[in-house]
C-alpha cells in the first residue's frame, strides 16, 4: 500500500489549467485516504462551484494516482473551498502590477460585464470611459473579449496600434487620451480570426493586465466577454477589481442570462456597483413620446437579486450607432452617461479593514 506522502507527491504534478500551480499546493487536495486494497479517494476543493475545469484536473489527477505501484481505483469527489480559502489565493495573486510596479499608479478596477450578448456592452464600456476622460480622470480600457473585440472600432483605432519591448507594452491611445490594449490591436487586419482555446486567452488578459506600461490611471475600465467561462474567470480571480457594472436590456431572456453573472458575482465576493439599462427606449424626435421597443423593462429584477440599483437606463438613439461605426464612440454625449460617470467611483466600496 502506497503511503500518504507517496500519493501527495504525485498529486504534486497536477496543475490547476487557470492558476499554473500544483492542485497540493493550492490546498484543495482534502480528505486524502488509501484503503488495503489499493484504492485512493479525496475531496477535491475547487475555487468556484462548477468550475469549468474539474474534470480536467480530475482526469489528471486520477491518471497521476494509478501510475503509483498498487493503486488500483481512485474516487475524486467534488468540494468548493470556503472564502478564507479562496482569498489566500489569490490574495496574493490580485495585487499591485508585478512587473512594473514602479511605472503604473493604476486607482480603480472596474469590470463591464452582461454575461449576455449582444446588450451593448462593449459601447457602453467605451462611452463611460470618454465621460470618464471628459470629466478629468485618467482613464484606461482593457479589451478582455479576446475573440470578439470591439473598443478598438469603437475609438477608431487601427489594427497593429500596439508596441512594445522588453519594458513592456505601450497601449495605443484613444480620443481624449484613453489607453486602450486589445487582440485587435495586435493583428494586421480587423477582420483577422482570433482562434485560441482558454488557456491561451487566459494568459493573453494576465499578459495585457501585468505587462502594459499603464502609467497613472485614475480608473482601468476591464471590457468582459459575454458569459461566464475562462477569460471572466481569469479577470475575476486575477485582477485586483473594485467592482463590476452589469449591463443589460429590457428583455426578460436578457435578464436571466445576466443574473447568472449576479451569482457568479457573489459566490465571488466581487462588488456589484450598480446595473445599466442599454437601448432602454426610444424617443420619437417628431412627438416626444418615449416607446419600449424591446417591451417593458427587467432591469429592476436583476438590480433586485443583485441589492444594489438600477442606475442608469440608455435610450436607442441612432446617431450614437453611427458615431461607433464611425470609430467616433468619443464624440457621444448623453446627459445619463455624464451622471453615471460622475457617480461611479463613490459606488466603489472602501476597502476592508486589515
Amino acid at each position: 500500500m502506497i503511503s500518504e506522502n507517496e500519493a501527495l507527491q504525485a498529486l504534486r504534478g497536477v496543475m490547476d489549467p487557470e492558476l499554473h500551480r500544483s492542485i497540493v499546493d493550492l490546498g484543495m487536495v482534502k480528505d486524502l485516504t488509501i484503503s488495503d486494497d489499493g484504492k485512493v479517494a479525496f475531496t477535491l476543493a475547487l475555487t468556484i462551484q462548477g468550475c469549468p475545469m474539474r474534470e480536467s484536473m480530475a482526469k489528471n489527477a486520477r491518471a497521476a494516482l494509478l501510475a503509483l505501484p498498487g493503486v488500483n481505483e481512485v474516487e475524486v469527489t467534488f468540494g468548493v473551498m470556503d472564502p478564507e480559502q479562496r482569498k489566500a489565493i489569490f490574495g496574493a495573486q490580485a495585487g499591485p502590477l508585478p512587473r512594473l510596479n514602479g511605472f503604473n499608479r493604476i486607482g480603480k478596477v472596474i469590470a463591464v460585464m452582461s454575461g449576455k450578448g449582444g446588450v451593448g456592452k462593449s459601447s457602453v464600456t467605451a462611452l463611460l470611459a470618454a465621460e470618464l476622460a471628459r470629466q478629468g480622470y485618467k482613464v484606461g480600457v482593457l479589451d478582455a473579449d479576446i475573440t470578439g473585440p470591439s473598443i478598438p472600432k469603437l475609438f477608431g483605432l487601427p489594427p497593429g496600434g500596439l508596441r512594445g519591448g522588453e519594458a513592456g507594452m505601450l497601449p495605443a491611445v484613444a480620443p481624449l487620451g484613453i489607453r486602450v490594449v486589445s487582440t485587435n490591436l495586435m493583428v494586421t487586419k480587423e477582420d483577422t480570426a482570433v482562434i485560441w482555446r482558454g488557456p491561451v486567452i487566459s494568459a493573453t488578459i494576465r499578459q495585457f493586465w501585468e505587462q502594459t506600461l499603464w502609467g497613472r490611471l485614475d480608473v482601468l475600465l476591464v471590457d468582459l466577454p459575454p458569459g461566464t467561462g475562462d477569460a471572466t474567470l481569469t479577470v475575476v480571480q486575477s485582477l485586483p477589481l473594485d467592482g463590476v457594472l452589469l449591463v443589460t436590456s429590457p428583455q426578460q431572456l436578457a435578464a436571466m442570462v445576466v443574473r447568472k453573472a449576479v451569482r457568479m458575482l457573489q459566490q465571488m465576493r466581487i462588488p456589484i456597483l450598480g446595473v445599466v439599462e442599454n437601448m432602454s427606449y426610444f424617443t420619437c424626435p417628431d412627438t416626444g413620446h418615449r416607446h419600449e421597443i424591446f417591451g417593458p423593462s427587467h432591469a429592476g429584477e436583476i438590480a433586485e437579486a443583485a441589492g444594489v440599483d438600477v442606475i442608469a437606463r440608455l435610450p436607442i438613439n441612432p446617431e450614437i450607432a453611427t458615431l461607433g461605426d464611425a470609430g467616433k464612440a468619443a464624440e457621444v454625449r448623453l446627459e445619463t452617461l455624464a451622471e453615471l460617470a460622475g457617480g461611479l467611483l463613490e459606488r466603489v466600496p472602501e476597502p476592508a479593514a486589515a
